[in-house]
C-alpha cells in the first residue's frame, strides 16, 4: 500500500494504455484511415476524438460502417482488424514516446511492489512491442486487451477482468476499494467506475471538464510520483 501526494491510498494500479502511457492515438487514426480508404470510408480527427477514441478496433469498424449504412460481415471485420494492425505496426516503427512522468510513476510503483496491470482497448500485438521498446514489459503482472473481451469501454468487462486477474496473481493481497485506474477518456472512466474502481483522470486527450466523473484529475502523472 502506498499513499499518493493527494492522500489517496492505493493498493494496486490499472493503467489504460493509449493516451495514458503513450500517445499513439494519431498513429491509430492514421492506420484506420489507410484501412478504410479502399471502402471509400473516412472519419475526421475530430470525429475520432469525439467518438472512436474509446472504442477497440472491432467496435470502431462496426460503428463507421453502421454510420455510413454499409454492411460489414464477420469475415470482413476480421480482415480489417488484421490490416489495421499491420498498418499500425508500420507506423510505430517511426518511434513513440511515453507521456511525461508515466515511466517514473510505473518504475516507482514497481519498486514499492504495487501490483500493476494494463487495461486497454488496443490489441495485444499493438501494445507488446511498445512496452518492450520502453523497457517496462516485466512491470505488469496482467495485460487485458481487446483480444480478451467481447465489448469495449465504456462497458466495465475489461476492468472487471483486469482486477480479477491482478487480484488472483497477488493472492488477494489488495481490495477493490484501494485499486485505482488511470484513464484519459470519459468512456474509460465510466468503465472503471462501473467496475468499482477509483479513477485518476489525466488530461492528455480531453480537458478536465470532460473528465469530471473521475475520483480526481491531474494534468500530468508526474504529480503522483
Amino acid at each position: 500500500m502506498i499513499t499518493f501526494p493527494n492522500g489517496i491510498k492505493v493498493g494496486a494500479v490499472i493503467f489504460d494504455f493509449d493516451g495514458v502511457i503513450v500517445d499513439t492515438e494519431p498513429l491509430h487514426y492514421a492506420a484506420f484511415q489507410r484501412t478504410l480508404e479502399p471502402f471509400g470510408l473516412h472519419f475526421t480527427w475530430q470525429e475520432y476524438v469525439e467518438t472512436y477514441i474509446g472504442f477497440d478496433d472491432r467496435d470502431a469498424f462496426k460503428h463507421v460502417h453502421s454510420s455510413k449504412e454499409k454492411l460489414l460481415d464477420h469475415s470482413t471485420l476480421h480482415r480489417l482488424i488484421e490490416q489495421k494492425a499491420g498498418f499500425f505496426n508500420e507506423v510505430i516503427r517511426t518511434g513513440v514516446s511515453a507521456y511525461p512522468g508515466v515511466l517514473d510513476l510505473i518504475t516507482t510503483l514497481n519498486s514499492k511492489r504495487i501490483p500493476l496491470a494494463i487495461c486497454s482497448g488496443a490489441l495485444k500485438s499493438d501494445i507488446s512491442p511498445i512496452l518492450a521498446t520502453l523497457g517496462i514489459t516485466d512491470f505488469f503482472d496482467v495485460i487485458v486487451t481487446a483480444d480478451d473481451v467481447a465489448v469495449s469501454k465504456p462497458d466495465p468487462e475489461c476492468y472487471q477482468l483486469a482486477f480479477q486477474r491482478l487480484q488472483s496473481a497477488h493472492q488477494n493481497s489488495f481490495s477493490i476499494d484501494t485499486t485505482i485506474a488511470i484513464e484519459d477518456t470519459p468512456a474509460g472512466i465510466s468503465a472503471a467506475k462501473d467496475a468499482g474502481l477509483m479513477v485518476c483522470a489525466v488530461t492528455n486527450s480531453y480537458p478536465a471538464e470532460r473528465l469530471s466523473q473521475a475520483t480526481f484529475i491531474t494534468d500530468s502523472l508526474s504529480s503522483l510520483v
